[in-house]
């Protein structure tokens, strides 16, 4: 009776997947990315100790179909009954092994929806929540008539991306006809994976949340203080903020997401991550949701307004553990209000980088980035040179806090020529 975990692009050592399962009766077997596990500097971990009945880092975790061979093989040896992971990128391939064998979780038929933003998008429309006019890009006339027929500004992105990969916003004629010049390879491995929708003004916002047998436990919205797209661009930190308690928008943003999540075939138990838009005239639109954790420090936030960690209780749920927070007696409530402060990686060679921060409401912090070490343009997103968290009674107390840490961030870090 074992669960078989399937790990990349994040840190091994933040997921003691053994602990969270304490009280399974059963054993715990890994596979993760080699390639990855050396993005954040991580081995396997070694010694008797560890919690795993056995454990591999594979090559070509992504792109090969080793994974799939080894999962079929751990299954038959190790007696799998669960299948688990967190990242995005593996949904749907942990949905295909799970039909394969038979065993319970989330179905392809529901995580192609949570994936495919064309998808989404076309039956969040059907069930009568807002989206942005779209198309599916099959060639470059379809970008064409989509720019003729909705104008400028549109966007241009995967219909499976995540961190912003692969994002372009095209502002007017000019920048079309250069994509299509440069950038657009109709005979490309992302061709028959793009699409492109009309740009919509406004804020955006998200909300992070998590459901237990088909009812929301929790969830939350923070907003935006930064246009996500903009991360190769962007030298400034970014800022992210929960809303107040008693914040109206708070509360409608809560209600949207809800219809979204009802209008999908959502598995039982999973953790989502909505992003939607609100616009000048005060309209709410679906940007998209993700059925896992939202990327940079959302998980940190959800421990500071909940006290719980979102993934522990997603794979408790899976296997049908006991929760650390109650369900089924209303959602909670965050205990105060927190704020991410994040700063993206520019090109340079580090000279001086701050420490520690003399600030007690900084509740965690990490630098990514050491004296000496040249840093290239962003890669994506999440691409950090520093990560922080926050906290406060309320948002504009938060809001005043990241400012203050952000000066003091950037008093301390000098860059010189790479």
């Amino acid at each position: 009776m074992t669960v078989l975990v399937l790990h990349h692009r994040s840190s091994l050592a933040a997921c003691p997947y053994p602990r969270w399962l304490a009280g399974y009766d059963g054993d715990v077997v890994l596979i993760a990315s080699r390639e990855h596990l050396g993005w954040v500097g991580e081995d396997l971990p070694t010694g008797d100790d560890h919690g795993y009945r056995h454990m591999e880092a594979i090559d070509n975790y992504e792109v090969g179909g080793v994974l799939e061979e080894r999962v079929l093989e751990l299954a038959r040896k190790y007696d799998v009954k669960h299948i688990f992971t967190f990242q995005e990128h593996d949904l749907e391939r942990a949905a295909q092994l799970r039909e394969l064998l038979g065993l319970p979780g989330q179905t392809l038929e529901s995580a192609i929806p949570f994936r495919n933003k064309l998808v989404m998008k076309q039956i969040a429309s059907a069930a009568g929540i807002e989206v942005a006019p779209h198309a599916p890009v099959e060639c470059a006339a379809d970008l064409l008539v989509f720019a003729e027929q909705h104008g400028f500004p549109v966007v241009v992105k995967p219909r499976d991306g995540a961190g912003s990969i692969g994002v372009r916003v095209l502002n007017d004629a000019a920048e079309l006809d250069a994509f299509l010049d440069e950038d657009l390879d109709i005979y490309g491995p992302l061709q028959s994976n793009l699409m492109v929708e009309a740009f919509v003004p406004g804020s955006m916002a998200h909300v992070d949340g998590l459901v237990v047998n088909g009812e929301v436990v929790f969830s939350w919205p923070s907003q935006y203080l930064f246009q996500l797209a903009s991360f190769k661009e962007e030298r400034g930190g970014r800022h992210d903020v929960t809303m107040d308690r008693d914040d109206p928008l708070a509360q409608r943003m809560i209600d949207f997401v809800d219809r979204v999540i009802d209008a999908l075939p959502a598995p039982p138990n999973f953790v989502f991550h909505c992003e939607v838009f609100r616009t000048p005239d005060d309209r709410l639109v679906l940007c998209e949701i993700a059925g896992r954790t939202g990327g940079a420090q959302t998980r940190a936030v959800i421990q500071t307004l909940f006290g719980v960690e979102l993934n522990e209780c997603w794979l408790r749920a899976d296997v049908g553990l006991p929760l650390p927070v109650p369900t089924g007696q209303g959602r909670l409530q965050p205990a105060k209000m927190t704020g991410q402060l994040v700063l993206g990686k520019r090109p340079g060679k580090v000279l001086a980088v701050r420490g520690e921060p003399p600030f007690d409401w900084v509740e965690r912090q990490k630098v990514f980035v050491e004296v000496g070490e040249v840093m290239p343009v962003p890669r994506y997103s999440a691409d950090f040179m520093a990560a922080y968290l926050v906290s406060g009674p309320d948002r504009a107390t938060v809001q005043h806090r990241l400012n203050e840490l952000e000066t003091w961030f950037f008093d301390g870090l000098v860059l010189g020529d790479a």
